[in-house]
């Protein structure tokens, strides 16, 4: 049974480990700018998993011509544009309602694709899946309470749904030749030396280290150091979830893990909920019902189909 479902496996921790790093990150994000958190997660991200590969195995870090510049791609879009694209939304005034339900219309874009640019068959239920799974997040988001259209703030989370768009059509192909770890690598690797050219390392803020962070909600008694949460963001936050969700997109298609990815507002609202005291309704609750279902008929259009 967890041989046949893997797949599912890993990308419903991926979301659960992404989900939980959102609320830590909101607090970290009371300290240091969205941008300069990329930063150190790309970079922090890549320096671990490049030491951990270089002893257990070096071998799968090594790259032919013609793999280099999908890797090239794979890295500034897949893992940098993804990031900063949700970040400006949030910078710009956008709510995160409508940004969260920018970015998710990937699964849209995707199945798109593969309909009308590599001419494959698309499962009719697919496409009910995405609508409801659509459908499910808006209502979770609570999408009518607030719109701002911030020309620049909207075009962030829109450069953001293609490029997880990118993210899982890519990471679909490249997974069927290396593993999910050496993905990682090269991923963080590219979208970090992005980031330090555009912000050099040397202006890095490095008192956000040292500097003591309230944990806010239920914990708001407490505090702990800047290099503890970030360390987190870092490990649980990022490593973990990449590589669950990369070995994920191995397993599935890319329309599949794309939908499935939906969980991750649902998850990043329980945990709101239980941490930061940001309750549901009860029109919210149905929205996560509603995605849960489109999730599962998306996975069985999978299995279907197979």
């Amino acid at each position: 049974m967890f041989t046949k479902y893997r797949g599912e496996f890993y990308l419903i921790l991926g979301a659960l480990f992404f989900s939980f790093n959102g609320v830590v990150s909101t607090v970290v994000l009371q300290h240091i700018s969205p941008y300069r958190l990329v930063e150190v997660r790309c970079i922090g991200a890549f320096v671990l998993l490049f030491l951990i590969t270089l002893v257990t195995n070096p071998a799968s870090l090594k790259a032919t011509r013609s793999e280099i510049p999908v890797l090239l791609m794979f890295g500034m879009i897949g893992f940098a544009v993804v990031q900063i694209g949700f970040f400006v939304g949030i910078q710009r005034g956008v709510p995160l309602s409508l940004v969260l339900i920018i970015e998710f219309t990937s699964p849209i874009w995707i199945v798109l694709w593969i309909k009308y640019v590599r001419k494959l068959a698309v499962p009719g239920s697919m496409w009910s899946a995405i609508a409801l799974s659509l459908v499910g997040l808006t209502l979770v988001a609570k999408l009518w309470e607030g719109l701002t259209l911030d020309p620049i703030g909207i075009l962030g989370p829109v450069a953001s749904a293609f490029a997880l768009s990118i993210y899982f059509l890519v990471g679909e192909k490249v997974g069927a030749t290396r593993s999910a770890q050496s993905i990682a690598v090269w991923g963080f690797g590219v979208a970090g030396a992005v980031l330090a050219i555009a912000m050099p390392v040397w202006t890095f803020p490095f008192a956000i280290f040292t500097t003591p962070m309230n944990l806010d909600g239920s914990l708001s008694s407490f505090t702990a150091p800047g290099w503890a949460l970030i360390l987190w963001v870092l490990v649980p936050g990022t490593i973990v979830p990449y590589l669950f969700v990369l070995g994920g997109i191995r397993r599935l298609s890319a329309s599949t893990s794309s939908v499935m990815g939906m969980l991750e507002p649902i998850f990043a609202g329980i945990f709101a909920w239980t941490w930061l005291g940001q309750s549901w309704s009860a029109i919210q609750l149905i929205g996560g019902a509603v995605v849960l279902v489109g999730i599962y008929i998306a996975d069985r259009a999978r299995v279907a189909s197979v």
